[in-house]
């Protein structure tokens, strides 16, 4: 299935990508960019590299190095030299902030979507390029489509992962003339130097366990190991896709996700001061201390809402796995909340 969202990816990755894997953006940024300038310069020499044609007039020379700085960090430029006049892109580094959002937005759109033709004249068109033919386009959209493709499929060989993080959102997309609904599946990760990184995002007809567990062995095929802990909500399908294929792995039940299914038993009067017991588990300052307090939580409710004592002494361990790590990183880990914001810059 090929699925085209009809949302605005314009901001998406361009924090979270960054911050991920620096590196890799950089180096599709300077990908992107040298393509473009060559296949620019190319156009005002009015003929291709090394291509004879009567209608040249002009030849290039080489190439003279330039630092461009972005918010992925300092990118090392190769611009064309021509061999009569200059050949200077104002597009890319006069109007700096236009085009690095313009390209990160390239980036992003080809990590979810691939490169195609049309989006690479959208793209030369936002930049306000003039005078590339469609098969410069085409040729320029085909050398990127292997990096892209290199990106999408790259091997995971920062890890170990101790912690991963895994959810999906649904999302409108249009396919063959209809705009219907998929599920986007989303998994994020610290590498060993302690950066998160984005593993994956693939797109499925539903979020079903089929969905997961597929996408959950691409992901070890690519290369994920080393993973201590999984933190994603409830959904059967998801958490039988971590056991399979991540077996050493603990799993942490999401305790936004989980606080929001408790409040739907609890009695609406009795919310209040439920939820002040749930949080006061988190505010303990070391493990021991948190397990005795979720006994002492278990016991004030086995009173008067023992079906709410239940569910929470059954769902002990899903909620408490971070207590196994060092509290420097439980709120890091305790929840999905750090990919909220990845996931409304996906919706965006």
């Amino acid at each position: 299935m090929t699925a085209v969202p009809s949302i605005d990816l314009t901001q998406f990755l361009d924090e979270h990508l960054a911050q991920a894997s620096p590196d890799l953006l950089r180096q599709m940024l300077a990908t992107f960019a040298e393509a473009l300038m060559s296949a620019d310069a190319e156009a005002r020499c009015g003929a291709g590299y090394n291509q004879r044609s009567q209608d040249r007039t002009n030849s290039r020379n080489g190439y003279r190095e330039r630092r461009w700085d972005t918010r992925a960090g300092t990118v090392e430029l190769a611009i064309p030299k021509l061999r009569t006049g200059s050949y200077f892109p104002e597009w890319l580094l006069e109007r700096r902030k236009r085009s690095e959002q313009a390209l990160v937005t390239a980036v992003a759109t080809s990590y979810l979507l691939g490169v195609s033709t049309r989006r690479m004249e959208r793209l030369v068109a936002t930049l306000g390029i003039t005078g590339l033919s469609k098969s410069q386009v085409s040729v320029m959209a085909t050398e990127l489509d292997e990096q892209v493709e290199a990106f999408r499929t790259r091997p995971l060989d920062a890890g170990p992962y101790t912690f991963v993080a895994a959810d999906a959102l649904t999302m409108r997309v249009r396919e063959g003339g209809r705009v219907i609904k998929v599920a986007t599946m989303v998994a994020t990760g610290v590498n060993a130097e302690g950066y998160r990184e984005i593993l994956g995002v693939q797109v499925s007809t539903s979020e079903d366990g089929a969905g997961w567990l597929g996408f959950f062995r691409d992901l070890v095929a690519r290369g994920l190991s080393g993973v201590g802990l999984v933190t994603s909500d409830a959904h059967a399908g998801l958490v039988e896709a971590i056991g399979a294929t991540l077996p050493g792995a603990s799993w942490q039940r999401c305790r936004t996700h989980f606080a929001a299914n408790l409040m739907a038993q609890t009695p609406k009067s009795a919310w209040p001061w439920v939820k002040a017991l749930l949080h006061s588990v988190y505010d303990q300052p070391d493990a021991k201390a948190v397990h005795a307090q979720f006994d002492r939580m278990v016991a004030s409710l086995a009173e008067q809402l023992p079906e709410i004592a239940d569910y929470l002494d059954e769902a002990r361990a899903d909620i408490l796995a971070f207590t196994a790590f060092p509290k420097e990183v439980w709120r890091q880990i305790w929840s999905n909340n750090p990919n909220e914001r990845l996931n409304r810059e996906i919706r965006r």
